[in-house]
């Protein structure tokens, strides 16, 4: 063995990565793990499912209407003669879109709201926040329902309508990440050099509060598909003959007296697979990115 060639062969195991660490604290959640795997399971059977499964979900058909569950209709149909188990998957389809995309749009939103009212402080986070203490003081739903009501429902408008009230939160929470960042001796050190506020905010705040946001960000789009089927329920969703859910939920109330259950527990059983299934991700990730968790 040569002198180069020996501190090599003392050295110690390569450390893992702050990636890798985050993936195996991530692994040992049992219940994150399971989440992730419903997730993927419902992704697969929303967007996957109508190959396997192909309905026509747009042409109604009066002689099958209200059929129990058995052959060629598995889950059975609803009162206008859709077949049931299509229904779910496309219903499905608009759930997560707009979910998705409304948690998603909020938590943008709503993180670089926060991050510049924390960084610049003073009378900019003082309106800032004030306008966040007014909109959070009146009720999310009341607000969705007014804003529904006044404008025509399809998928840009709900997602809209649904980002306009839940960037609230993270705006607040993204805040006072702010506030403890801005602080430290690299903001202070790139104030000297000559940095910006903009600098300071894309390039140091929200880069170092990246855990936290990828954490809100799973409850955000799990808050938006309850939003979505809040909406539905009361007749506020994408007119038909789109479907999603919540809408499906709602429809099926007025046969639960005549015995339709299968009109009521395929949806129902959806919104909480799914909304338990972000949770559990987002429970699993705020545990993943704790440093304590994490070091070494």
């Amino acid at each position: 063995m040569t002198a180069i060639d020996a501190p090599a062969a003392e050295a110690g195991p390569a450390t893992p990565g702050p990636a890798r660490r985050i993936l195996a604290v991530f692994a040992r959640n049992k219940l994150a793990l399971t989440g992730a795997l419903v997730l993927l399971a419902l992704l697969a059977f929303c967007f996957l499912g109508p190959l396997v499964h192909p309905t026509d979900q747009i042409h109604t058909d009066l002689s099958q209407a209200g059929r129990a569950p058995g052959a060629g209709h598995p889950l059975g149909t609803t009162d206008l003669g859709y077949d049931l188990l299509g229904r779910l998957m496309y219903g499905g389809r608009t759930s997560l879109e707009v979910g998705l995309a409304a948690g998603l749009l909020a938590t943008l939103f709503g993180t670089v709201y926060g991050a510049v009212a924390g960084y610049f402080g003073g009378w900019v986070d003082a309106v800032m926040m004030r306008i966040t203490d007014a909109a959070l003081a009146i009720p999310a739903l009341f607000l969705l329902v007014v804003v529904a009501a006044i404008v025509t429902p399809g998928k840009p408008v709900l997602i809209l309508v649904i980002a306009s009230v839940a960037w609230l939160s993270p705006a607040r929470l993204i805040r006072g990440e702010a506030l403890a960042l801005r602080g430290r001796d690299y903001i202070h050190a790139m104030r000297l050099m000559g940095g910006g506020g903009g600098r300071a905010v894309f390039r140091h705040i929200l880069p170092n509060a990246l855990g936290t946001v990828i954490v809100n960000a799973t409850f955000q789009v799990a808050d938006a598909i309850l939003y979505v089927a809040y909406l539905s329920f009361l007749g506020l969703s994408i007119p038909p003959p789109a479907a999603d859910w919540g809408s499906m939920l709602s429809a099926g109330i007025t046969y639960t007296q005549v015995g339709h259950w299968w009109l009521i527990f395929p949806p129902g059983l959806a919104i909480v697979l799914v909304v338990a299934a972000f949770n559990f991700i987002g429970d699993g990730l705020r545990d993943a990115f704790d440093a304590r968790l994490t070091r070494g």
